[in-house]
């Protein structure tokens, strides 16, 4: 059974969620990390559902533990954010996506369901490109803030996939933004064309990505470990967008 418990009590008016399950190049990770970092976001809720790990989890300067899937929220900004400091196991995506677009429901909240689009060596050399699809309504808002559309026919997977599927048959509307992306290792630039064309015009923020940028090599070290295990995992593990071509 899955179920979102509430820790500190947020107000919040049709707010915009920010996912950040661990994918390719841990792109969505990443920039919804930073992005609770820098807003300096409220603990708001545990999340718990079958197939999720049972472990805790502490941070630094801190003997606080907490469960590995939580949200975090900013009144200010009506904004949550979806943290995530393990994989959504392929057993474990249909019942996580059912209580989540459930609680979003309710909330007549907007999800910005974050993917990598894993490109070849050379080609993330450069700035990665962004793409946006959607369900309900919500392809006027990308239309609105000149969020590319796809270039080519394609699939999103994983966890994020499950709640873009659920969302569309649920007749909800939500946001998916692809990013290209390193597939082997962390990918902080890619994060940053999330936050910078997508996160932040969607949710009505402006957070810088200076610090971004200038730790990137740091945040790679730090998340290695974590993007070794996705790269390791069955490719339905991992959240992850693929041109259609692949399953042809």
């Amino acid at each position: 059974m899955a179920h979102i418990t509430v820790q500190t009590d947020v107000p919040l008016d049709e707010p915009v969620l920010v996912e950040g399950l661990p994918g390719v190049g841990l792109v969505g990770k990443i920039a919804t990390d930073h992005v609770v970092d820098q807003l300096s976001m409220t603990y708001y809720a545990s999340v718990t559902c079958e197939g999720l790990p049972r472990i805790a989890v502490y941070g630094e300067s801190g003997r606080e533990v907490r469960p590995p899937v939580r949200l975090y929220a900013d009144a200010e900004h009506d904004l949550v954010a979806l943290q995530s400091d393990v994989p959504i196991s392929r057993t474990a995506a249909g019942d996580f996506a059912s209580c989540l677009t459930g609680w979003l429901a309710d909330h007549d909240a907007l999800p910005l369901y974050l993917s990598g689009l894993p490109v070849e060596e050379q080609d993330v050399a450069g700035v990665p490109s962004l793409y946006g699809i959607a369900t309900g309504t919500a392809g006027d808002l990308l239309d609105e803030y000149d969020v590319a559309t796809p270039t080519e026919m394609g699939v999103v997977g994983g966890p994020t996939g499950a709640l873009l599927n659920h969302a569309a048959e649920s007749d909800l509307d939500a946001v998916g933004l692809v990013v290209e992306s390193d597939p082997r290792f962390p990918d902080p630039a890619a994060a940053r064309k999330l936050i910078v064309d997508g996160i932040n015009p969607l949710a009505g923020i402006d957070v810088t990505t200076d610090d971004l940028v200038e730790r990137a090599e740091e945040i790679s070290e730090q998340k290695a470990e974590l993007a070794k295990r996705m790269h390791e995992a069955e490719e339905k593990e991992s959240s992850q967008a693929q041109p259609l071509r692949m399953f042809q």
